[in-house]
């Protein structure tokens, strides 16, 4: 699977954590070994012009998705999704931050949701209607507590978990 995290932001980040995350996320839904994936961290500039021009909406916002080869999950009977291109997930560290100091948690703590979530925008989520709201956010709420039961362990890798994808 090629993952590439770059850090345009001009803010520390971990971007090795980044990709781990990604790839426990992808391989958890059962994305083809051959995907690819793309994450960017960008500071509030660059994310207030995305953020106008496909959103038509202004300001900075956290986390933006552009999926390319719309892949989906991997089938319930472990096959894999089709190789492709997921497209990019777009993070602004700063928003991030901001979010994270509101919430109560750590802004690397917002960074995972905010990758998780891109990712599942990738992958066809939703949450604007009440039943995909649920449905996305039960799923990275699964997700990101599996990756953090899997940071925990002496090896650093997940525990054997359910079936998370939908």
């Amino acid at each position: 699977m090629s993952i590439d995290v770059a850090n345009e932001s001009g803010v520390p980040a971990d971007e090795e954590r980044l990709s781990r995350l990604a790839r426990y996320v992808l391989d958890a839904m059962r994305i083809h070994p051959l995907a690819e994936l793309s994450i960017v961290l960008v500071d509030e500039e660059p994310m207030t012009e995305l953020h106008v021009r496909w959103m038509d909406e202004p300001g900075p916002t956290d986390v933006l998705s552009f999926p390319m080869d719309e892949l989906r999950p991997g089938g319930q009977d472990d096959r894999p999704s089709e190789p492709g291109v997921l497209g990019d997930v777009i993070i602004c560290p700063q928003v991030a931050a901001r979010q994270a100091e509101k919430a109560g948690h750590s802004a690397q703590e917002e960074t995972d949701l905010l990758c998780t979530h891109g990712i599942l925008h990738l992958l066809g989520y939703d949450h604007a209607e009440p039943d995909e709201h649920k449905e996305m956010f039960g799923l990275q709420g699964e997700l990101l507590a599996g990756w953090r039961a899997g940071e925990a362990t002496p090896e650093g890798r997940p525990h054997e978990r359910e079936d998370t994808a939908r």
